[in-house]
C-alpha cells in the first residue's frame, strides 16, 4: 500500500511520514461533544407553525411546504419552545434569548467535552468561541469563564462572521495554535441558535429556506499538541489544513443586518460554486499532501443542504454512502451552522470508529464565500 508523505501547509523543521514532526506538529483531538436544546420537533409539525410566523394570514403556503418537504430534515431542536417565538418581536429580545440559551448549551458542550477528555476547566489554555446567530460583549466565552471554572489567564478568541465554515476553520486554528504551543490544551466552542434569527412576517425565499433547514445546538472540541494532560492517543490527529476565499462572492451567503436583526442571505448559486471550484481545490490540497480522493476513508462534510451535499458527492465522484454521516446529521438535527460538522465528527468517532491509519477530511463552506479543509489521520 502506498504510504504518502504529508507536507503540512505551514513550514516545520522536520516533516515525518504521517504528518508529525520533531516539534509535535500533529494535533490530537481528545474529545468532541454536542449539546442540543430539549425542545425537539418533527419537521412536519413545524411547517405550519413556522408559516404562521413568516407569512401573512391567508398567504399561499405551497412554496413553504415544498421547501420543508425537500430540506432533508426529519427532526430539529429549537432554542425555545415554538410557541415563544411569536413573542420575541425585535432583535433585542431575540438576542437576549440567544445569550441565555447559548450560555446554557455552551456550558453543556464545553464541560461535557472536557469530562470526556479527562480534563478539568482549569486545564484549558486557549478557548476559541464562535457563533454567527447572536452577539454579546462581554462575549459568550468571557461569560462562561467564571461559570465553568476556567483560569483567569485563559486565552480567549471570540469569533463572529465565519458562519457554517467555523467548525472546520476553528479546528484548523486550534491546530495552528498548538503547533506553537504543543504542551497546551485548546478548546473550540461553537454555539449556533439559528431559529432565533428567523425573520417574522418575511416571505422571502431565503427566509423560508432558513426556516426549513436550520436547527439549534452547540458543540465543543478539546485538542492538544502532545496529549500530555489528557487521554493521549484517542485521535484523530490533525495533520494539515487549507483555507480558500473566493473573490467577488461576498453576496452569496451571510446576513443583511438591520433593526430586526440578522436577515439571512442564501444565494441560489452556492451549489454551482461547489461544482465549479470545490472539486479542483480539494484535489489540489490532497495532492499537496501526497493523497487522492480515493485515499480518504472518512468524510466529515458540513451538511449545507441536499443540493450542496449532492454537489460535493458529484464533483468528487464519491461512492454511495460516503456522506451518510452528513445526511444523517441533516435529517436528525438540521443544519446547525458551525456546530454541524462537529456533530458529524462526534458521530464518526463514536459510531463508525475508523480503523487506525484511516485518512479523514473535514470540509465546510461559509460566508466569504470560503471553504476550509482539515486533513485527519485516525
Amino acid at each position: 500500500m502506498r504510504v504518502p508523505v504529508i507536507v503540512d501547509d505551514a513550514p516545520s523543521p522536520t516533516t515525518l511520514p504521517g504528518g508529525t514532526t520533531a516539534t509535535g506538529a500533529a494535533t490530537t483531538v481528545l474529545a468532541v461533544r454536542t449539546a442540543l436544546p430539549p425542545h425537539r420537533y418533527r419537521q412536519d409539525d413545524l411547517t405550519e407553525l413556522i408559516g404562521d410566523l413568516c407569512l401573512a394570514p391567508g398567504a399561499e403556503r405551497t412554496l413553504l411546504r415544498r421547501l420543508h418537504a425537500s430540506a432533508g430534515v426529519r427532526t430539529r431542536h429549537l432554542a425555545l419552545p415554538i410557541e415563544r417565538y411569536a413573542g420575541l418581536g425585535d432583535f433585542g429580545k431575540s438576542n437576549d434569548a440567544w445569550v441565555a440559551a447559548g450560555l446554557d448549551l455552551g456550558e453543556q458542550a464545553l464541560t461535557g467535552a472536557l469530562e470526556e477528555a479527562g480534563l478539568a476547566p482549569r486545564d484549558v489554555d486557549l478557548l476559541v468561541c464562535t457563533s454567527i446567530t447572536g452577539i454579546a460583549a462581554p462575549s459568550l466565552d468571557a461569560r462562561l469563564a467564571g461559570r465553568v471554572g476556567l483560569r483567569p489567564d485563559v486565552k480567549r478568541v471570540p469569533v463572529f462572521g465565519l458562519g457554517c465554515v467555523a467548525g472546520a476553520a476553528g479546528l484548523a486554528r486550534l491546530h495552528d495554535y498548538l503547533r506553537g504551543h504543543p504542551d497546551d490544551t485548546a478548546v473550540l466552542l461553537t454555539v449556533e441558535l439559528c431559529s432565533l434569527t428567523l425573520q417574522q412576517c418575511d416571505d422571502s425565499p431565503a427566509n423560508l429556506v432558513a426556516g426549513a433547514l436550520f436547527g439549534d445546538g452547540a458543540a465543543a472540541v478539546v485538542a492538544q499538541g502532545r496529549g500530555t494532560r489528557g487521554r493521549d492517543g484517542v485521535g484523530p490527529t490533525v495533520v494539515a489544513t487549507r483555507s480558500h476565499l473566493y473573490p467577488d462572492t461576498e453576496q452569496l451567503l451571510g446576513w443583511n443586518i438591520g433593526a430586526s436583526g440578522f436577515r439571512v442571505v442564501i444565494g441560489a448559486g452556492v451549489p454551482g460554486m461547489v461544482r465549479r471550484h470545490f472539486g479542483a481545490d480539494l484535489r489540489a490540497f490532497l495532492a499537496h499532501n501526497g493523497l487522492t480522493v480515493d485515499d480518504i476513508g472518512t468524510w466529515v462534510c458540513h451538511p449545507g443542504g441536499p443540493k450542496v451535499l449532492s454537489a460535493v458527492a458529484d464533483v468528487l465522484g464519491l461512492p454511495d454512502g460516503a456522506l451518510d454521516t452528513a445526511w444523517h446529521s441533516l435529517a436528525t438535527v438540521g443544519n446547525m451552522s458551525s456546530a454541524s460538522v462537529l456533530h458529524i465528527l462526534q458521530n464518526t468517532r463514536e459510531t463508525h470508529r475508523p480503523e487506525p491509519g484511516t485518512w479523514g477530511l473535514v470540509l465546510a463552506m461559509g460566508p466569504g464565500f470560503c471553504s476550509e479543509l482539515v486533513l485527519l489521520r485516525w
